[in-house]
């Protein structure tokens, strides 16, 4: 049976609010499908405003391949502003999807990518904005299941409550697994309501369905285990790894989005994982192993989607982009083959080691020049020893008077604030660090017009990593060390003021902290703050520090903790850990030997280029590192008469 748009009632409201051409839709390369010819249907959400959401890579990739696929269809949603909630509480205008803006409630399944854990209120927001209990336990058949995804559904157990299952990894093969297993159990007439199709999901393997699995807690507050709860329940969930990234060429036709995002370009993802083994970094531990995508299948995918979008820029995405084999020969083709037409080439933050004039001046050649990213992380060389940052002083030093001596005046240094033995020292060896590349920058230039802007970030210990066991500093300790290292760099008389000092204040990364690392007692916190007003927690004006800590503090108590238990304190080897129940790959022991690793500040080499390590992804998930370079040529493209 049709479901009736709600875009008549929406549209009465869309005067009254900012930016109402967010919610109309109908951006180009948008789909649209016939409703009553498909048997099983997906909204998608990327749970931030359409300006971050409508770029997001995960959701627009699964976007296309759910409406490839003959009686599937996939729509989209984002989180809406609170002047917009505000009205569609009052009018009664549910939670509504931007393709056709049918209710999010009358879809089959739920899809929540999640890029970081500061999307759970958003979550919640829409749920109750949709008319889906916000406990899956409260849930019926009529309900759709609510799937979490992305990189913070490696641990989902603080929003266990409230979804109905999680999918770690890749996702291309996951949902059309799920849509398969739910279009079956539809066409059967719902045998054994919502908890036999959550079953049927969850014995794949590869589908985490909380209500499945019980955990059981010591008296001091540590989880003793967690168990299943009903036979034919894997005691572990493992992660999806796509292999062949040329078989997967998607975004085939990216979306162009109707108002201003966070990112203007058309983005090829050039290959999947990382084995730089930085421990602090999730995404690289977590899409092991590396898989790269050809050459040919890049030049492919640029070509599709230059075409289909109008785009003037082309961003080359991956984790550690510079590090392709083939990245010379990619950037050369395409700055070649597109130089008539000034299409610009990006990558993300470039690693100092990876960098060299060459490959910078083919991704300028066609665009502007703007500044340079370079991401030490750490201040000094010990602590980049600790974190496995295999970066030296010298090595920074020596690639921006390369960049300096080639026409580049702006360069970007990332670093982080709270990295575990960290000491005052080691953050003011910033200081150091920027006054060196300006006092460099002048030197081989030749020019005072030189800037180096220096930006930080409060570190967070994450699940699947090495630091996953690490305590966090607070967030009096991370603002204390950041007053002293902007007082350093203000008090240079000859270099402070060629310094740009942008850092966030230590008590988002608290919050974030509570969430990555907690288990299910924090959902309560989460509820809590939903409930007295909590949304868009990712943005600065937004965001309140003594909200979150004013619920933990009615909540928490109720189990005997505080937030401190799940933030700055230190774990053992011994403790279970809220996710050691989902399998990204990695031996826990391995990960333990390397947290002992940074503690002695030994490094460990980038296993692409030398013998195995044994963290276990490749033998366990049957995976392999795949890696060229493949002899193939980016050839210019021939013109059809």
């Amino acid at each position: 049976m049709s479901v009736e748009s709600v875009f008549p009632q929406l549209e009465a409201l869309l005067p009254h609010v900012q930016k109402p051409i967010q919610y109309v839709g109908g951006e180009l390369n948008s789909t649209v499908k016939d409703w009553d010819c498909c048997d099983v249907r997906w909204a998608l959400m990327y749970p931030d405003a359409y300006e971050v959401g409508l770029p997001n890579q995960g959701v627009m990739i699964l976007y296309e391949v759910l409406n490839e696929r003959e009686g599937v269809l996939a729509e989209r949603t984002y989180s809406v502003w609170p002047d917009l909630e505000e009205l569609m509480r009052k009018h009664e205008v549910p939670q509504f999807t931007v393709d056709s803006h049918r209710p999010v409630a009358a879809f089959d399944l739920f899809g929540v990518s999640f890029s970081t854990e500061l999307g759970y209120t958003n979550l919640l927001t829409a749920l109750d904005l949709a008319g889906i209990p916000l406990e899956a336990a409260d849930r019926t058949e009529d309900h759709p299941v609510v799937v979490a995804g992305g990189h913070a559904a490696f641990n989902p157990e603080p929003i266990a409550d409230f979804i109905d299952c999680a999918v770690i990894g890749d996702g291309e093969q996951a949902v059309l697994e799920i849509t398969e297993i739910t279009r079956a159990w539809k066409a059967e007439g719902r045998p054994g309501g919502r908890e036999e199709l959550l079953f049927r999901l969850a014995r794949t393997g590869g589908v985490y369905v909380p209500r499945f699995y019980d955990v059981e807690y010591l008296a001091d507050g540590r989880i003793s285990r967690v168990v299943p709860n009903r036979s034919g329940v894997p005691w572990r969930v493992s992660k999806h790894t796509v292999m062949d990234l040329d078989e997967w060429p998607y975004p085939k036709q990216p979306l162009v989005p109707l108002a201003e995002t966070v990112h203007e370009r058309m983005s090829v993802e050039i290959f999947r994982g990382c084995t730089r083994g930085c421990r602090f970094c999730q995404a690289g531990m977590i899409t092991r192993p590396v898989r790269e995508r050809s050459i040919t299948g890049i030049g492919e995918m640029v070509e599709k989607g230059l075409k289909n979008t109008g785009f003037e820029e082309v961003g080359l995405l991956s984790l550690s982009s510079a590090d392709h084999t083939e990245i010379g020969d990619i950037a050369k083709g395409l700055a070649d083959r597109y130089e008539e037409d000034k299409i610009g080439l990006s990558l993300p933050s470039t690693r100092v080691d990876a960098f060299n004039i060459d490959l910078a001046n083919e991704l300028t050649r066609n665009g502007r020049r703007s500044g340079l990213t370079f991401a030490p992380e750490g201040g000094s060389e010990r602590i980049r020893k600790v974190i496995n940052k295999m970066v030296s002083e010298e090595d920074l030093i020596r690639t921006v008077a390369t960049a300096y001596g080639n026409g580049w005046r702006q360069v970007k240094l990332y670093f982080m604030c709270g990295l575990p033995t960290e000491t005052d020292d080691d953050v003011l060896q910033i200081a150091d660090m920027a006054t060196k590349v300006i006092a460099k920058g002048r030197e081989v230039s030749g020019k005072n017009d030189i800037r180096c802007t220096v930006s930080i970030g409060g570190f967070v210990p994450k699940p699947h990593t090495p630091f996953q066991w690490a305590p966090q500093l607070s967030a009096e300790e991370t603002d204390a060390r950041l007053e002293k290292l902007r007082d350093r760099i203000r008090g240079d008389k000859k270099y402070g003021r060629s310094i740009g000092f942008r850092y966030h204040d230590g008590k988002p990364g608290i919050v974030e902290g509570l969430l990555s690392r907690g288990d299910r007692r924090v959902g309560a916190v989460i509820r809590a703050v939903y409930e007295d007003g909590g949304r868009f927690d990712g943005w600065r004006e937004h965001f309140s520090y003594d909200r979150w800590m004013e619920c933990a503090e009615r909540t928490l108590p109720d189990f005997g903790l505080d937030v401190a238990w799940y933030t700055t304190r230190e774990r053992t080897y011994e403790e279970v850990l809220p996710w050691d129940h989902l399998d990204s790959g990695l031996d826990k022991d391995w990960l333990w030997e390397d947290w002992q690793d940074s503690l002695d500040e030994t490094e460990v080499e980038d296993c692409r280029w030398t013998p195995c390590f044994d963290c276990g992804v490749c033998p366990q998930m049957q995976t392999e590192i795949q890696i060229g370079p493949t002899g193939r040529k980016l050839l210019p493209l021939s013109v059809v008469k």
